[in-house]
């Protein structure tokens, strides 16, 4: 007899399979179309030349610390949910600790794209707490930008945060 952990194991493993091989057979030529497509919006309209916006080595080795931490700390959450001998309160904590650091991560993505879209800048967001540090790709150091920066996201926010603006390239 098949229990259920076997009959979902069965239909995510036949997906999976299904997937792969729609991948496998698919031929390259659409691959090349459809990489082709997203560089041709990248054009300036007035000098024709290809603009290639690159995030920072920085930011990169940022946002993988910081993933990084979240997915040990949402491990450690889950080892709590699943283990037998925790109890309800426990299991609540961990569970209410898992939606706030669901909710961090939302809140960090978005301020990171209000950013891009406001001041057109790459950037990183950390919220912790009330304390939000942002690190912005620019060789610029402006005071004024950063600013403008610190009112941006204090407008997302009741209470008040306590924000950093570091500059890097």
């Amino acid at each position: 007899m098949i229990n259920k952990r076997g009959i979902w194991f069965l239909t995510l493993f036949s997906l999976i399979l299904v997937l792969s091989v729609y991948y496998i057979t698919m031929p390259p030529e659409l691959l090349l179309i459809n990489s082709n497509k997203d560089y041709s919006n990248n054009k300036d309209d007035d000098t024709g030349e290809v603009v290639v916006v690159e995030e920072s080595e920085i930011l990169t080795a940022l946002r993988i610390e910081a993933d990084e931490q979240y997915q040990q700390q949402i491990n450690d959450l889950k080892m709590i949910l699943t283990n037998i001998d925790a109890s309800v309160d426990e299991k609540n904590n961990a569970f209410e600790k898992l939606k706030l650091i669901n909710l961090t991560r939302g809140e960090e993505e978005k301020l990171e794209k209000q950013i891009e879209g406001e001041f057109n800048l790459k950037s990183f967001v950390k919220i912790d707490g009330n304390q939000v540090r942002v690190v912005v790709a620019s060789d610029k150091h402006d005071s004024a930008l950063a600013n403008n920066i610190m009112r941006a996201i204090q407008k997302n926010y009741n209470n008040k945060m306590y924000i950093s603006v570091k500059f890097q390239k």
